[in-house]
């Protein structure tokens, strides 16, 4: 969700970067002026720590604005510009990882891999047991495994619970790592970031010490934990 899709690089043009408070939030401001998103919304933070960081960002850029480099304000442009406006669907799309979580597909073998999931993936999904009540059934191969309607009702719930910032970033957490559990813990504070990034590269992380990594799928992998880094960052951020 937090894509730079319609927001390309530019030259800075500005020199100093601040907040300002508005009601009910706080805006990123270049010269005074007030930040838009690429749908020319209001670029708004709910939290002055969040409006803080993305403001730094924008301190950092060189001569020309780099979109990648800016991971929060995309962020934010994404919770305006996206989510927002369809926040129903999204949740839907979240709230669907119920039903096929990463951490229930387990491999039917080798054993060292399979007792590496388990070591991996067992607290988890005994958190989510614990903290929503929903207890996930799991399987050897990858037929799919048909869940509890409750347990998957209690983690909808969950989803449904987070406000359009929050969704956001869980969004990016669960699409990333495959795992609605995973990514509700790290949005809670639960589970570390880096802690969950390494759950959600179990099966990666035997391919490559049985077989390697080539460069590509390294540069790849490496895109996408910084993606989802950044994305905990922000609901960090956003619990305060």
């Amino acid at each position: 969700m937090s894509g730079a899709a319609g927001w390309r690089p530019q030259r800075r043009f500005w020199r100093e970067a601040t907040v300002g408070a508005i009601e009910g939030g706080w805006t990123v401001r270049l010269d005074g002026r007030p930040v838009s998103t690429p749908a020319r919304a209001l670029l708004r933070a709910p939290t002055r720590g969040l409006a803080e960081a993305v403001a730094a960002e924008w301190r950092a850029q060189g001569e020309t604005v780099t979109p990648r480099s800016m991971p929060l304000t995309r962020a934010l442009n994404s919770a305006i510009d996206r989510v927002a406006p369809q926040a129903a669907a999204v949740r839907a799309e979240i709230a669907g990882y119920a039903e096929t979580d990463l951490l229930c597909y387990r491999a039917p073998h080798p054993e060292a891999l399979a007792a590496r999931q388990a070591e991996a993936w067992d607290p988890l999904l005994a958190w989510a047991r614990a903290r929503h009540g929903a207890g996930l059934l799991c399987a050897a191969g990858v037929m799919h495994v048909a869940q509890r309607p409750d347990a998957v009702a209690r983690l909808t719930e969950a989803v449904a619970a987070r406000d359009v910032w929050r969704l956001t970033a869980l969004s990016d957490l669960v699409a990333l790592s495959g795992s609605l559990v995973i990514g509700l813990m790290v949005d809670e504070g639960a589970l570390e970031a880096e802690a969950g990034w390494a759950a959600s590269r179990v099966d990666e992380t035997w391919q490559i010490e049985q077989w390697g990594e080539d460069a590509e799928a390294a540069a790849a992998a490496a895109e996408k934990r910084a993606d989802f880094l950044a994305a905990a960052r922000l609901t960090a951020l956003l619990r305060g």
